[in-house]
């Protein structure tokens, strides 16, 4: 049995009074300790996709069936709980920067009850040292970390209960090549280390590439194509696939290099 399923997810947004599918007819499998990208244009759908599965946003039509269990058979939305997290594109955004650092790290697993209090500082203290992040950062305010700190730390708080499956939602977009660099590697660890399965959300095909084991591409809401990662970036089959390796010719030379 999958990890992830996801089966004819279709979510609808009203836009100047109109309705526009934002999502149709969705569908993704992610095995145990797999990574899947979802590439695609901004627009696309792929952010939706991620908020959907996350249960943040609620779908219009389609089931999610996580670790054997139909997550969208509720009528309200609800969190999956520790075994499904996320990393947003943002993370400034997703910490209170009244928090120090390691409140922020703490704050998802507290609410689990899993830990003592005693638990789960040292844990936090030993995602810190995972991450990349100096100890001695545990009592700044989140608010004065730099871009590429801040993504770290929301990075440790998803991982402090060892989920299934973590999402990540352009979660490289907005940092510069070399901390870029250093996130993937530290995903491609959790990866190998922990078998921790991953939706890897990213208009990068050399980023999906270097960590991806299979690729879906989504265009105007729907996949157009799937399937291993070299396979598909070898020997493209859909027209949006081909214009996005075309988009990054111009650095990469060819998807040998993916």
């Amino acid at each position: 049995m999958a990890l992830l399923e996801v089966s004819g997810l279709k979510k609808v947004f009203k836009k100047n009074k109109k309705n526009y599918n934002a999502i149709n007819n969705v569908n993704l499998l992610i095995e145990k300790g797999e990574c899947l990208a979802l590439v695609g244009e901004s627009g696309c759908g792929k952010s939706t996709t991620a908020n959907v599965i996350a249960r943040l946003i609620k779908e219009d039509a389609g089931t999610v069936t996580f670790d054997g269990n139909e997550i969208t058979k509720q009528r309200r939305l609800k969190p999956v709980g520790k075994d499904l997290q996320m990393i947003f594109q943002n993370p400034q955004d997703s910490f209170d920067p009244r928090d120090t650092v390691i409140e922020g790290v703490m704050q998802g697993a507290r609410s689990y009850g899993i830990f003592n209090n005693g638990e789960l500082k040292e844990r936090a203290l030993n995602m810190f040292e995972y991450v990349g992040l100096k100890k001695s950062y545990a009592y700044v305010k989140t608010s004065e970390l730099s871009g590429g700190e801040c993504q770290r730390a929301a990075i440790a708080r998803a991982i402090i209960c060892e989920p299934k499956l973590l999402i990540c939602d352009e979660a490289t977009s907005a940092l510069d090549v070399l901390v870029q660099a250093q996130i993937i590697d530290m995903l491609k660890r959790l990866k190998r280390d922990k078998q921790m399965a991953m939706l890897f959300i990213t208009h990068d095909l050399p980023l999906a590439s270097a960590l991806c084991d299979k690729i879906a591409v989504m265009d105007h809401g729907e996949i157009v194509e799937e399937g291993k990662t070299r396979q598909v970036l070898k020997f493209p089959k859909h027209q949006q696939t081909r214009n996005l390796i075309v988009s990054v010719r111009s650095v990469y030379d060819g998807t040998e290099n993916f």
